[in-house]
């Protein structure tokens, strides 16, 4: 691939990425127990786990972040009739 080609692609991946970092952070370290309750007291282990998903993900984890809120409840066939 031409380097004029590969600058601008390389770039923009790392700029991604920064900015993936820049949202992932605060989300693992103290937001994520707003959208999951059940990740309320998780440990270190288990922020590491979630960090680099957090990362690649950041423009959902952003929104979801923003919208707040716990998750919705599943609903299936399942679900309703064990109702």
């Amino acid at each position: 691939m031409p380097p004029h080609v590969a600058e601008p692609l390389v770039t923009a991946f790392l700029l991604y990425v920064a900015l993936g970092v820049v949202v992932a952070l605060p989300f693992v370290l103290r937001a994520v127990q707003r959208l999951d309750p059940a990740a309320a007291g998780a440990g270190l282990g288990f922020r590491l786990c979630i960090l680099p998903g957090a990362i690649a993900l950041w423009p959902w984890v952003l929104l979801r972040w923003r919208r707040g809120g716990a998750p919705r409840e599943e609903r299936n066939a399942h679900r309703e009739a064990a109702r």
